[in-house]
């Protein structure tokens, strides 16, 4: 069962007020109802959907609406239909899915509380939504939209709630579209999908984690290898220097940094800082460490230029 599949299962067996119940249903048949044969159909592929849609309409207009299964070769999966066959007239003007011309419409005054508001998204989201789910895939939630002025009703809606939502084109209809994990996370508590946060912000603070800890291994890797390389370079420098004039022509405290770094090829400063005050009983710090090694680099760089 598909992580979108589970969020509709869940969220089918909540019902709200009236109201928000009139702003779910309205969202429903504006994403995803055809007209046949003068009846009013409606095709999911999930039953639990069908079975909440089904007790929409008896609720909210006590009517006999059919559902059947149904087979086409378009689709891999079972597909429900739910039939309204009378008040088809009614229920779309009283939905504000047409207007009083018959006219495709937008419906704000179904969506005056911020329940309806949550009750119309919930509703798009059982029709035409779904979210990748994060164990196996990138964060992602979209909407399948067939009119740009209902992807964009939808797309302000969603940014009324601060999800940072777009818009793209298709070959047929648009997407809209989420992709910040946190706001997918938003976007389930807003529906009241309880169970499906508690699972999603687990994969996404455990991803979270581990992309951190990656990050802060990559980060040791790249001061380790940088160490050794600055390490390789002052070693070359001091063999320079006593191949070319002898370390115990240079001042004591450069012979005494050249001496420790040959001693400990690998160490970072810090390490080797903490070697040489501990073994000279001389506070030596790393700062101090770097100092003498550019002492050292201009002594070398002089006699590359003598040889050169």
């Amino acid at each position: 069962m598909s992580f979108t599949t589970r969020i509709k299962n869940e969220i089918s067996n909540i019902y709200e007020n009236t109201n928000a119940n009139h702003s779910e249903l309205s969202a429903i048949l504006r994403n995803s109802y055809n007209v046949n044969e003068n009846n009013l159909e409606i095709i999911t592929e999930n039953g639990t959907v069908c079975k909440h849609i089904y007790t929409l309409f008896k609720e909210l207009y006590n009517i006999n609406v059919k559902t059947e299964f149904k087979n086409t070769k378009f689709s891999k999966n079972r597909l429900y239909s739910i039939t309204v066959p009378d008040k088809l007239d009614l229920i779309l003007k009283d939905l504000e899915v047409l207007d009083d011309a018959n006219n495709y419409k937008l419906n704000p005054s179904l969506l005056e509380t911020e329940d309806e508001k949550r009750a119309y998204l919930k509703g798009t989201f059982l029709v035409s939504g779904s979210i990748n789910d994060p164990k196996t895939s990138m964060y992602h939630l979209e909407f399948s939209i067939d009119y740009l002025s209902e992807a964009e009703y939808l797309s302000n809606l969603l940014n009324e709630f601060f999800l940072n939502s777009r818009i793209t084109k298709r070959d047929k209809g648009y997407m809209v579209y989420v992709k910040e994990a946190e706001k997918i996370g938003d976007f389930l508590r807003i529906i009241n999908a309880s169970i499906a946060v508690l699972y999603y912000e687990d994969i996404r603070i455990y991803r979270d984690h581990k992309n951190m800890t990656n990050r802060l291994n990559n980060c040791e890797q790249a001061n380790f290898e940088k160490s050794l390389n600055s390490a390789s370079h002052q070693i070359e420098d001091i063999n320079l220097i006593k191949e070319k004039m002898g370390i115990e022509l240079i001042p004591e405290k450069l012979a005494e940094v050249a001496e420790y770094r040959l001693k400990y090829p690998e160490s970072t400063l810090q390490e080797l800082s903490e070697i040489m005050t501990l073994e000279t009983n001389k506070i030596i710090t790393k700062s101090g460490l770097n100092h003498r090694f550019r002492k050292l680099k201009e002594i070398a760089s002089k006699l590359k230029e003598d040889i050169e």
